[in-house]
């Protein structure tokens, strides 16, 4: 009886040591999504899994123009160590815990100190027309709104500007809510 109680508890030793990898793993370095819509198409469509780095995230350094990140929706609080770690897959799945957040997947327009607008159907970015081959057809938006993108914050964009939710709408997106950046 206790040679089997001790091979039980070495299985369970093991798959507790495999649950925190995963975790650490996912919360800090790397992790997998799946696209949710249309608002990423053409360069990603529903239902595809994209591959993130969390690095970016857990040393706080600034995306790249141009770069895809995944955003927690929730820009209204701030994100904290509780938000990633019930965000991860593992603890959703075996805790069976939805925390209502959505994850947007959008393009890195606007880091700190720039100044956005939208006129003539195309965003200017401090001034110059941006050359984005990566839209999906001519975006049907003007305004007369400008954004300045403050201190710790990105403004991001999807590439279906005609159907996506966004920094147009949500404001600019704190650093600390940019939870990593597309690898593939």
């Amino acid at each position: 009886m206790i040679k089997i109680l001790k091979e039980v508890w070495s299985w369970v030793q093991s798959l507790l040591i495999a649950v925190v990898l995963v975790l650490i793993i996912g919360i800090y370095l790397f992790q997998p999504y799946k696209v949710n819509g249309e608002s990423m198409v053409p360069t990603l469509h529903n239902n595809e899994r994209i591959y993130v780095s969390k690095l970016m995230h857990t040393f706080s350094y600034l995306p790249d123009y141009g770069d895809i990140v995944i955003l927690d929706s929730r820009v209204d609080r701030p994100y904290t160590f509780k938000d990633a770690f019930l965000g991860h897959p593992v603890i959703q799945f075996i805790a069976g815990v939805e925390d209502g957040r959505t994850n947007y997947v959008k393009r890195v327009i606007g880091k700190p100190g720039d100044t956005i607008t939208i006129k003539d159907n195309k965003v200017y970015r401090n001034g110059a027309a941006l050359d984005e081959p990566y839209i999906n057809g001519p975006m049907n938006y003007n305004t007369d709104e400008v954004w300045n993108v403050p201190e710790g914050s990105i403004f991001v964009l999807g590439d279906n500007r005609n159907n996506s939710l966004d920094s147009r709408k949500m404001g600019n997106i704190p650093l600390d809510h940019v939870l990593g950046i597309k690898v593939f």
